[in-house]
């Protein structure tokens, strides 16, 4: 006999972790089925930022902010993409949501201070911030034998920070004493996504939410026009009487999908290799309209070798914004502004050179001198060193590098000359590095504000470079849905019981991205939606 629940919920991270919360809060059972061996997704990997325009934290910190300013934002980044009334929906619900969390969850929601907006200068962006959101360290004792159950991720080697301690969250980080990370060790307090998870899914199991994991969901049952079940590997079988919630996430490990649907090159995601596009395959067996397929969370990625981390790869972001470093392609010359955020960044990997038929800045490398690797180090992460990784490319020389790249030497050597003027101007016009509130968050953190935050010269030999590839956080197409995160058919009408959020979902925001925590705001947004909706709480 199937397994029954009100509210099956496909996915642990935190679309799929807000959806069945805000269900369960409301009486209903609710089942979390997690297709990998341990709950969180991509969500436990990352910095755990959420992005909500108009939250009513940001009073607090002394920012104004409307729904109508941040309306007008997101409609200007996107170029007649987008939907209104999804885009309206997430507006309204997102301020609704965090006081819901904080309230009922222990999300204990607060802004990350100063982090401007990632197109601050366009209208109704927020160059001094306030839109991003993140949460406190949770003592992961508290879940029980759940404590070790939590995907800890790759990326982060320590893994009690919160993202104001380091230099992505903090004008001026100021990390934590060593006995103060050692106090914290004792109840394994964790921080970004890892206190993200741990709220929510502890939240779950005080609701009576049963989670289970190890659990590969095949097919959904439909029944009557009506999607009433979902059915796994080996056969088993659990009925959803009010309806499942798809929260798989994306497609992006997926060779086949992604040669089907996407724009552009996207080798080395950044994400859960679980993100199959398991979701995608079960919604369009049911004849789902599809939607925003072309898209992903764009990110430059740099490929390490084995042992590094455990994806023998790692996300470029900071990096490639401090003074001192450039980037070029195989010409050997710049092709954009380095330190722009990641996801308008991957958009440059997609031109063509129509002459050649190829990718035009596909290869690529961060190319940067000494005094750089002796002030920020670089990627791995590797500490400020005076000594390079064996993982750099270098040259005692720019020629000699050029050589070791195969790029024009005369080419990259002119290129370098023209950036060293510009950083002593002040004044980058080739690429406008610097002028956005964003590029100056970058950068070197104790020159935050400044275009000399990623404005500087590379003058001191040996040169390094770093091999830069197409990744991405995850793809961001899949089955449309309305304003209630309902599923909609080929005719546009609601499949009854059938609601999706998250990565898998077609996002509401097309191929733009607003701000840091830009992927896990609508994802918990439309996971909020849809609990909300199955419980049938009005909007």
């Amino acid at each position: 006999m199937a397994e029954k629940f009100d509210v099956v919920v496909l996915g642990s991270g935190a679309a799929g972790l807000t959806a069945a919360f805000t269900a369960a809060a409301s009486g209903l059972s609710v089942g979390v089925f997690e297709k990998a061996a341990e709950v969180g997704g991509t969500t436990a990997w990352s910095g755990g930022n959420v992005w909500i325009p108009n939250n009513p934290l940001m009073a607090g910190v002394g920012v104004h902010d409307s729904d109508d300013e941040a309306f007008t934002y997101l409609m200007s980044l996107s170029r007649g993409l987008l939907s209104e009334p999804l885009v309206r929906a997430y507006l309204q619900a997102g301020p609704e949501m965090v006081e819901f969390l904080d309230a009922r969850a222990g999300t204990e929601f607060y802004v990350a201070e100063g982090f401007p907006d990632y197109h601050p200068e366009h209208p109704g962006g927020k160059p001094e911030g306030g839109r991003t959101l993140e949460t406190p360290l949770f003592p992961f004792d508290e879940l029980g034998a759940w404590h070790h159950r939590v995907t800890p991720g790759p990326y982060f080697a320590e893994l009690h920070l919160v993202q104001r301690e380091t230099p992505i969250g903090a004008a001026v980080p100021q990390p934590p004493s060593a006995e103060e990370l050692a106090r914290r060790r004792i109840r394994d307090e964790r921080g970004r996504g890892q206190s993200l998870v741990g709220r929510l899914l502890k939240a779950c199991l005080d609701s009576g939410v049963v989670v289970r994991t190890d659990h590969r969901a095949t097919e959904l049952v439909v029944r009557d026009g009506r999607v009433s079940g979902v059915r796994f590997d080996g056969s088993a079988e659990v009925d959803a009487s009010r309806g499942v919630v798809l929260a798989t996430g994306g497609f992006e490990w997926n060779e086949e999908y992604k040669k089907a649907f996407l724009r552009g090159p996207l080798t080395h995601p950044v994400t859960m290799p679980t993100s199959e596009g398991d979701g995608l395959r079960m919604a369009m067996k049911v004849g789902v309209s599809l939607g925003n397929m072309r898209e992903a969370w764009w990110s430059p990625v740099a490929v390490l070798p084995d042992g590094v981390n455990p994806m023998n790869r790692v996300m470029v972001n900071a990096d490639r914004t401090r003074p001192r470093s450039i980037i070029v392609n195989r010409s050997g010359r710049r092709f954009t502004n380095e330190a722009a955020n990641y996801n308008a960044f991957g958009g440059a990997f997609h031109a063509e050179d129509v002459t050649t038929f190829d990718y035009a800045n596909l290869p690529c490398w961060l190319v940067f001198d000494q005094e750089y690797l002796r002030r920020y180090g670089t990627v791995g992460p590797y500490p400020p060193n005076e000594e390079p990784p064996p993982w750099l490319i270098t040259g005692a020389s720019l020629g000699e590098l050029a050589d070791r790249l195969g790029v024009p030497a005369d080419e990259f050597e002119r290129t370098v000359t023209r950036w060293n003027g510009h950083a002593a101007a002040g004044h980058d016009p080739d690429f406008r590095r610097g002028e956005s509130a964003h590029d100056r968050w970058w950068g070197d953190p104790y020159l935050k504000g400044k275009p000399e935050a990623t404005l500087g010269p590379l003058d001191e030999p040996p040169f390094y470079a770093v091999p830069l590839v197409s990744g991405a956080l995850g793809t961001k197409g899949g089955p449309q849905t309305d304003a209630e995160a309902r599923v909609l058919d080929l005719d546009g009408v609601p499949i009854e019981g059938f609601y999706a959020a998250g990565n898998v979902m077609a996002s509401p925001f097309g191929m733009t991205y607003g701000g840091a925590g830009g992927t896990l705001g609508p994802a918990m947004v439309y996971g909020y939606i849809a609990g909300r909706h199955l419980a049938g709480r009005p909007a």
